[in-house]
């Protein structure tokens, strides 16, 4: 599928960690994926699922993706948003489709995610790179949703309360309420390469990577992911608008949007990874993952100390010590039966 719109060229080097200003905005688009019922899953991550594109390492690719909400309800997306005065033409034909055509199975999660991307040369103990070039706003508005039972305080709801928030897109602001205004971080709650074998469920994040909510994958941002299956087979959903750290309600604004990302191929680089790995023009990331939050710490400072030894040469002691004194560790996302924490490494430590 290739994309007649040629926008422009990305000239920033593929080393892995590499150029401090990342790269510019403008980027050429090789290929884009519409979100149709043949083109998403709902809540699970199935064996022998047909790619529905393949492309080359370096190539660069529009991924509409339709967020959840909306679906979830029992209730066709334009007759819940309806109710909140969203017009008819403001919702997603897509939307609509998935809804009523997309099998969810029984137990499945509630995300949609589109995908297999087949990434050619991608092997089992190879590194996948995802940059993110830009995130597009499909619709003007979102969804915050929380439910009894459900978050980190999960008593203060006695029924679901799907919160729909508009957006002012020219100003890059959602409208919360009155006086409040919150200004829009999109980026996609889920990347996820398929893991070794299949998930019944995408609320855990792992290995793959996942239902992260890592709020830092913003415009900019590279994801590293360990790749376990031929081709990589990577899916993207739960697309967010803006959502704080923790995301402690359950939800962000959850927002259907359109990222585009370049996927880039490092062989051999990712048989020694236990978890993903991220960076930005201002950290390197680390992360640990574990349904008890302090085992997730200590992954994440023992992937601290792991990344200082092999990148910056630091014995384990000289690591630890710097992890304490330099490095700030984060509740990405406390919801998800799985959690994880990260740690953010500050590049201007290190001077040359």
């Amino acid at each position: 599928m290739k994309l007649a719109r040629l926008i422009c060229v990305i000239p920033c080097a593929l080393a892995v960690f590499g150029c401090a200003s990342m790269w510019p905005a403008s980027y050429r688009v090789d290929a884009h994926v519409p979100s149709t019922s043949a083109t998403v899953v709902w809540g699970h991550l199935p064996a022998g699922r047909a790619p529905v594109l393949t492309i080359r390492s370096g190539q660069t690719v529009r991924i509409d993706t339709v967020s959840h909400q909306g679906l979830l309800s029992g209730m066709d997306p334009v007759k819940f948003f309806g109710a909140a005065g969203i017009a008819p033409n403001e919702v997603l034909p897509d939307a609509s489709e998935i809804y009523a055509k997309a099998p969810r199975p029984k137990d499945a999660g509630a995300h949609v995610l589109t995908g297999p991307i087949f990434v050619e040369g991608a092997e089992p103990g190879d590194m996948l790179e995802v940059r993110m070039l830009d995130f597009q706003f499909r619709v003007p508005y979102g969804v915050n949703n929380s439910n009894k039972g459900t978050g980190v305080l999960p008593d203060v709801h006695e029924k679901p309360y799907p919160k729909v928030i508009r957006f002012d897109l020219a100003r890059r602001v959602a409208l919360f309420a009155p006086g409040i205004e919150v200004p829009l971080v999109p980026f996609m709650g889920i990347m996820a390469v398929m893991p070794p074998d299949p998930l019944a469920n995408t609320r855990p994040p792992g290995i793959y990577g996942g239902n992260m909510d890592f709020n830092r994958l913003t415009v900019g941002a590279r994801l590293y992911l360990p790749v376990h299956q031929r081709g990589a087979l990577f899916y993207t959903g739960d697309s967010h608008a803006v959502q704080g750290d923790g995301e402690i309600n359950g939800t962000a604004i959850e927002a259907s949007l359109a990222p585009v990302l370049q996927f880039i191929v490092h062989k051999g680089a990712g048989s020694a990874m236990k978890w993903p790995r991220a960076e930005d023009a201002d950290n390197y990331y680390v992360m640990g993952m574990d349904a008890d939050l302090d085992v997730a710490l200590k992954q994440a400072a023992v992937e601290t100390i792991a990344f200082l030894q092999r990148e910056k040469g630091l014995s384990p002691a000289d690591a630890y010590s710097l992890a304490s004194i330099a490095v700030n560790y984060t509740v990405a996302e406390a919801v998800d039966q799985v959690q994880m924490v990260y740690g953010a490494i500050p590049k201007k430590i290190f001077v040359k």
